[in-house]
């Protein structure tokens, strides 16, 4: 039975070619190994198991290779080469600094520098792990890096370049090394598994590679432990199972129970998932990584930015139809906040049911807003006479419109004032004659005229006739459109939420809309934050061309006294407190939008 050899060592790289996901490096090498441009010391920095040493190890033996080929890789047939290939060349000497850390091992390094080489041209010295040197090592050694013999090279290799002192870089030729894209990682690993006659699926190679971390090196040792476990068939089974990963299909459903509103479900789901042993908060986090993906999938642009198999993907491309991009944003947002309040939580679980809960909620709270404008709407068509549904929903409880009181009062009503008119297609309207005022009459003055006219509004099929005519929508889609970007705003604009829920506008007849605002403070805070987007939202949400809003102040006043705005609180306060100016211009502050 011949020896079993882990696949780390058995496909380690032998040239540059074979070295995976670090071009522009390897390519950098072999240019200056042809074009004889050597340096005297470089540093190879980066991740763990990115190929540092085997790059220190391939770059080696190709100096000293007696017949290098004209892409700039070693001939592996000189006597160079095959001393290098059997460990028993005397050119190339690698140097632990983890344990070969003080100034007495960097002593003796520099007395064996000064030996010429038996075989090639050059003496190549690999010194791994540099960063462990203590302080005193590395000042010894830095006369020796700074001025070594001709045929002298440093090759140093490092995982903390930052722990290495800045007179030492500075006499290097310093190479970062990459992370190993998954992409790279599942290619090399086909070729690993095709030469051992290993049958696999795509999904469990994707699997390995991102658990991987971007280490080729701890890729290929999980691969044999997945290897020891399956078989000759590797699935994607046996890899979740065998590297106790947590399976696509569980953020899939608890997407699906969310967009259903059914948080029984999604709270079993989370206790199935700790039953079997999973961490609560690598949960919340591989859910918000879901949730990631989802929006990626949502711009054909940024596909390329997912690290899945063919068929995960296909699932992603198909859930992502069905998710809004406002639930993902409040989805990624409740996730994020969840894993920050996880350590600090008396009771973790709690928290993640806590988040499970508010996204199960997230999309029930726009379908109930809907139900209630169709309420409405329904209850309108049933009384056709009386003022639109649209106008009389926006009316604000500061507001009163004499005319709507008048009606809605008809105890109060004078028939001698008003009279009522018909037109040819059936639309009412209230004319308000003139009235004699008792003051006046004492004080022997005319009386003044009080004649007004309401808006003439038709009845729903005359007005979406009308509309069709114009080519504008219904008002209907214009205020649930409104509704719409105020659900989509709550958590994250609770104050414009506000100003648009109890603010209702009024869609008039020719397609523009008006909304009452209670303030000029609050008139200016709409116009700059509010108007441009929710015109935007409601032209694409309705099919309009163009979308105007209209605002106006109310006149409002209670007891006799008016209602400051926050500006003249501010002038009020600075007329009293000079002070208070200055501070505000120093500082550049204003009102919190």
């Amino acid at each position: 039975m011949d020896k079993f050899i882990v696949s780390a060592r058995k496909y380690r790289p032998a040239s540059f070619n074979d070295v995976v996901g670090q071009l522009s490096i390897t390519t950098t090498l072999k240019n200056s190994i042809l074009n004889n441009y050597l340096g005297h010391a470089y540093l190879f920095s980066g991740p763990r198991g990115v190929g540092k040493t085997t790059c220190a190890r391939i770059f080696a033996k190709t100096i000293n290779c007696f017949q290098i080929t004209e892409s700039g890789e070693a001939c592996n047939e000189c006597e160079s080469c095959q001393s290098f290939n059997e460990s028993r060349s005397y050119s190339i000497h690698e140097l632990d600094a983890a344990s070969n850390n003080s100034v007495d091992d960097i002593r003796s390094l520099t007395e064996q520098v000064r030996i010429p080489p038996q075989i090639g041209s050059y003496s190549i010295y690999i010194i791994d792990e540099v960063h462990m040197l203590s302080q005193a090592a590395f000042n010894a050694f830095l006369k020796t890096l700074e001025e070594p013999p001709a045929h002298a090279i440093f090759v140093l290799a490092t995982t903390e370049k930052h722990k290495i002192i800045p007179t030492i870089l500075s006499r290097c030729q310093i190479f970062d090394f990459n992370r190993i894209r998954v992409e790279d990682a599942v290619e090399y690993l086909k070729q690993i598994a095709s030469k051992e006659s290993l049958h696999y699926e795509e999904d469990a190679l994707h699997v390995i590679a991102q658990k991987a971390d971007g280490a080729m090196r701890d890729a290929l040792s999980i691969f044999d432990q997945v290897v020891s476990f399956s078989g000759e068939k590797i699935t994607y089974q046996d890899v979740i199972k065998n590297l106790n990963i947590l399976d696509y299909e569980y953020f899939f459903n608890l997407t699906t129970f969310f967009l259903e509103n059914d948080s029984a479900a999604a709270l079993l789901l989370f206790n199935e998932v700790l039953v079997k042993g999973f961490d609560a908060r690598n949960f919340i986090n591989g859910y918000a990584a879901h949730l990631r993906d989802l929006m990626v999938c949502k711009n054909p642009e940024t596909i390329q930015l997912m690290e899945v198999g063919a068929g995960i993907k296909e699932k992603y491309l198909s859930q992502s139809t069905q998710v809004s991009l406002p639930f993902l944003f409040a989805g990624l947002e409740i996730c994020n906040q969840a894993d920050i309040q996880f350590r600090t939580s008396r009771n973790q679980r709690l928290t993640i049911e806590l988040a499970l809960v508010k996204l199960s909620n997230f999309t029930e709270v726009p379908k109930k807003k809907s139900i209630t404008e169709s309420g409405s709407a329904n209850k309108a068509e049933q009384t056709p006479r009386r003022e639109d549904p649209a106008t009389k929903a926006e009316q604000t409880p500061r507001r009163e419109d004499p005319v709507t009181k008048a009606e809605q009062t008809p105890g109060r009503e004078d028939p001698a004032t008003e009279s009522s008119t018909q037109d040819n297609n059936g639309a009412s309207s209230t004319v308000r004659k003139p009235t004699i005022s008792i003051k006046d009459t004492l004080q022997g003055s005319k009386p003044k005229s009080t004649e007004v006219v309401t808006q003439v509004v038709p009845d729903r099929g005359e007005l979406s006739s009308a509309t069709q005519e114009k080519g504008a929508v219904d008002p209907d889609k214009i205020l649930k459109a409104w509704n719409d970007y105020a659900g989509s705003i709550e958590k994250s604009l609770p104050r414009i939420y506000s100003t648009l829920i109890n603010n209702r506008p009024v869609v008039k007849a020719d397609g523009k809309v008006m909304v009452l605002l209670n303030s000029e403070a609050q008139r200016d805070n709409f116009i700059k934050n509010i108007r441009s987007q929710l015109e935007g939202f409601i032209k694409e949400a309705t099919g309009m061309e163009a979308v105007d809003i209209i605002t106006e102040v109310a006149e409002v006043e209670q007891n006799g006294k008016k209602i400051y705005t926050e500006q003249d609180k501010l002038d009020f306060l600075m007329k009293m407190n000079p002070e208070l100016g200055q501070l505000k211009s120093r500082f550049n502050l204003d009102f919190d939008d």
